[in-house]
């Protein structure tokens, strides 16, 4: 069955994508959950125009995320936490941490577009990397210095 997506959904698409799914998932799920619509020949009409009116504002979206990418490449911001002797951390450093390192540079991030690259391997004092989502598919990346406190 093919429907139009309201909203974006994981593994699936992002708002206003058409996208073919199995009958059941569609009926049961996406429709009454208010995700998605059936994609009839009407629907597919008023979709085509309000993409054709949406094409201009994504450019611009896309042309700021870029902007911000590019001004985010590169920055490191450094993360105190309580370590041991040796050096192993307390605790963890998380994305929360680092959307407040952040906004003390001036960037406002929200804490659910920033993961960290290797989380496991974060233990102890040094540079991490950090990919920061900008948009649906530009991506940044900070370096993260975690130091003692």
């Amino acid at each position: 069955m093919e429907i139009i997506l309201k909203q974006d959904v994981a593994n699936l698409g992002h708002k206003d994508d058409i996208v073919v799914v199995k009958n059941g998932y569609a009926v049961n799920y996406l429709i009454p959950q208010g995700m998605a619509v059936m994609a009839t020949p009407s629907a597919k009409k008023v979709h085509a125009e309000n993409m054709r009116q949406r094409a201009h504002k994504e450019a611009k979206l896309r042309e700021d995320a870029q902007a911000l990418a590019a001004k985010l490449e590169g920055v490191q911001v450094t993360v105190a936490t309580k370590v041991s002797a040796t050096g192993k951390i307390f605790g963890s450093v998380n994305n929360i941490q680092i959307a407040e390192a952040l906004a003390e540079k001036g960037f406002e991030i929200d804490r659910r577009n920033i993961t960290i690259v290797d989380a496991a391997k974060l233990q102890e004092v040094g540079i991490y990397d950090a990919n920061v989502k900008c948009y649906k598919d530009i991506k940044a990346t900070v370096k993260v210095e975690v130091v003692a406190e």
